[in-house]
């Protein structure tokens, strides 16, 4: 780095491979770092832990970080050691060898991060042992547990902010989604109110990419999409544990790296699943929403949802697990009016007071609303979030417009249906009844008499139970759960029915799953495909040798920016995102030879100096050094300086002859003084 970069810049750039900040990060390390009480919300995949790890190691003593998951912090720990960070966890999962190493860190006053999980607050000596330990932040990770209504909630968390006030150390609180009510409840339980400096990022993940379908088939729909991405790792969320075992077998069946994972499970075959995913390239887990929070594997490529999630906060926390690197991913939800019932009732059959209710309703509502989209979906999804968006792009109705057509009369048979019938059945009779279908329900109660009984043989039945599942979709009709799950018109239909509002619906054509082809997006073009895959082949070698997830190696969005740039040298592999001065040390040369098809040999010292910006520095100073060794005419004794001091010069880039004299010392200055700053000035 250039010896005016600030000292957070340096570090990023030495140790985690940055050369600059994603927008909204740099304010939060500065805040953090200057002991702020912080309360950050950042998106998914938004670099929230370099907003913990980085201030750090700017500030004095340990930072402890509670975390919810093991797997998690064991990846964050690998992660940072990797980059030469000394950092380590105090879990269960921990060997005995582990933790007498974690203890010798902090004994030894050499551990800057230490990650806890929240239920070890309960221990009654954890409080001693962080004030023994000289921890000057706590770092809150997924911060929304402490959350009584949140979709997380960990009783443990309520115990943060006792350690908090015990220690007597700023408090820095990360969380990826957090209403007004949750945000307000972590203020309240971690800060005691007082409101801690608080930022807001940007929702848009725009690497993602966003779809739904009606469900229609929803088995072969899953089966397809992971098909058309085969070899991909990628998590498939479903609504039952038997339905997680079902999918999860018929993906292995059909020749995909597969597993199942619940909590019905007992809790190491649980770790069994999170350390294979960690590990292996490829896998996919099927999975209820207890796999997910925490999950920190960046290469995620894409998420499927067999089932519809509960609200939109849980729908975007769960696609956010897809893309962390910032590559391309995918998702696709799928979706139908039973989705839509059972959720309906998980809400009104809880035991939430009715505020809370309503707010779920209304949670849900804006997912369906999502689902439902007559355009855009993103522009839905980050309206929810209260922010504005032009059209994307990359969503499935960017791609492919759908057709609509006026829904208003289709919309209002549908209610006088409902109405004539005393709202006490559900869409297949009065399907039934728009189609003038007798049957032994609709003669038994002699609706064939009804006005409305035939009048909507315009539509097919699949047609009709698209309109359908559109109106429930935007909350024109509910199932009751105290009349089995009849439909009941809602006040947002009134205007429609009495003719004073109009309505577009979608005209769905549902395609067979298995006629439908799922677009797949590309990490990299046809031409640069063979090297991504040969220098995958060199990242699954190096994890499997050192016992790591690839990801920890380098992520999917290292590999690809090299595919595409193909740097030719150590210094211009110091340039690609994500390789800091450790791993460029460690890992530049093996993939470096993969790129040229040549051996690359280089020190110690001098993949040191590429990594730090220096190693072109470094070898003009040489360059110099070597023309005027002998002096300037050649006729002079040899002289020269050492590699080190060398180096001091190409990382410190003095800029007077002065500070030059004082590095070399008078001799070696007298002869390479006035070169070498001609290098080091051509270098700025």
């Amino acid at each position: 780095m250039p010896r005016d970069a600030a000292p957070a810049e340096a570090l990023l750039k030495d140790i985690f491979g940055f050369d600059a900040f994603r927008p909204g990060q740099g304010e939060i390390v500065e805040a953090v770092a200057a002991g702020e009480n912080v309360l950050a919300i950042m998106p998914t995949g938004g670099g929230k832990s370099l907003c913990f790890q980085l201030p750090a190691l700017l500030r004095p003593g340990v930072t402890v970080v509670i975390s919810p998951l093991i797997a998690l912090m064991r990846d964050q720990v690998r992660g940072l050691r990797e980059a030469g960070v000394a950092a380590g966890a105090l879990t269960s999962g921990n060997t005995q060898e582990e933790t007498d190493a974690v203890w010798d860190m902090l004994r030894a006053g050499d551990c800057k991060l230490l990650y806890l999980a929240p239920e070890r607050l309960a221990n009654g000596g954890t409080q001693r042992m962080l004030h023994q330990a000289g921890v000057s932040l706590i770092a809150v990770d997924e911060a929304h547990c402490v959350s009584q209504w949140g979709h997380d909630f960990r009783p443990d968390y309520l115990r943060i902010g006792e350690l908090r006030r015990a220690l007597d150390v700023p408090l820095a609180a990360f969380t990826a989604t957090a209403d007004l009510d949750t945000r307000a409840e972590m203020v309240t339980r971690l800060f005691d109110g007082a409101a801690p400096r608080t930022f807001l990022r940007g929702f848009d993940r725009p690497n993602i990419h966003l779809a739904f379908q009606p469900k229609d088939s929803p088995r072969k729909q899953v089966m397809a999409f992971a098909d058309a991405r085969r070899g991909q790792s990628g998590i498939v969320y479903c609504g039952t544990r038997a339905k997680t075992e079902g999918i999860a077998r018929a993906l292995r069946e059909d020749g995909h790296s597969a597993c199942h994972y619940h909590g019905g499970m007992e809790a190491q075959d649980r770790r069994a699943v999170e350390e294979r995913f960690a590990n292996e390239d490829g896998l996919i887990v099927v999975a209820t929403v207890a796999f997910g929070m925490g999950v920190d594997k960046p290469d995620i490529r894409w998420v499927a949802h067999a089932d519809l999630p509960k609200s939109i906060e849980a729908y975007y926390q769960e696609i956010g697990r897809a893309g962390r690197d910032g590559a391309p991913a995918e998702t696709l939800t799928l979706y139908g009016p039973e989705d839509i019932r059972l959720r309906r009732s998980q809400i009104d059959e809880g035991l939430a007071p009715p505020e809370r209710r309503a707010a779920d309703h209304g949670r849900l509502n804006a997912l369906l609303g999502l689902a439902e989209a007559l355009s855009c979906r993103r522009q839905s999804l980050l309206a929810y979030f209260d922010e504005a968006a032009p059209p994307c792009g990359n969503c499935d109705l960017c791609d492919s417009p759908p057709e609509l057509f006026d829904g208003t009369e289709a919309v209002r048979k549908a209610l006088s249906a409902a109405l004539r019938t005393g709202e006490s059945f559900g869409a297949g009779h009065l399907i039934d009844i728009l189609l003038g279908r007798e049957t032994d329900k609709t003669r038994q109660r002699g609706h064939e008499s009804l006005p409305t009984f035939g009048v909507g043989k315009d539509l097919s039945r699949g047609q009709w139970q698209a309109v359908f599942r559109q109106m429930m979709g935007r909350d024109l009709m509910r199932p009751d759960p105290e009349r089995h799950g009849a439909l009941v018109m809602t006040e947002r239909a009134r205007p429609i029915l009495r003719g004073e509002e109009s309505i577009e619906l979608r005209r769905d054509v549902l395609a067979r799953a298995s006629e439908r082809r799922p677009a797949v997006r590309a990490l990299v073009s046809d031409e640069n495909a063979p090297m991504l895959s040969a220098l995958k082949a060199k990242r699954r070698a190096l994890a499997e040798a050192a016992r790591v997830p690839a990801y920890v190696i380098f992520p999917d969005r290292t590999l690809i920016e090299m595919a595409e740039t193909r740097p030719a040298s150590l210094d211009d592999m110091a340039r690609i995102s994500g390789i800091g001065a450790k791993k460029l040390e460690r890992y530049g040369t093996a993939f470096l030879e993969v790129l040229t098809g040549e051996g690359v040999e280089a020190s110690p010292r001098r993949r040191k100096l590429a990594a730090r910006g220096a190693g072109s520095v470094y070898d003009g100073l040489m360059q110099a050094q070597a023309a005027l060794l002998r002096g300037a005419d050649g006729t002079e004794k040899p002289l020269s300086c050492s590699a080190a001091l060398l180096a001091r010069l190409a990382e410190t880039r003095p800029d007077s002859p002065e500070t030059v004299e004082r590095i070399l010392g008078e001799r070696r200055a007298e002869r390479f003084g006035a070169a070498f700053l001609d290098v080091l000035r051509a270098a700025d």
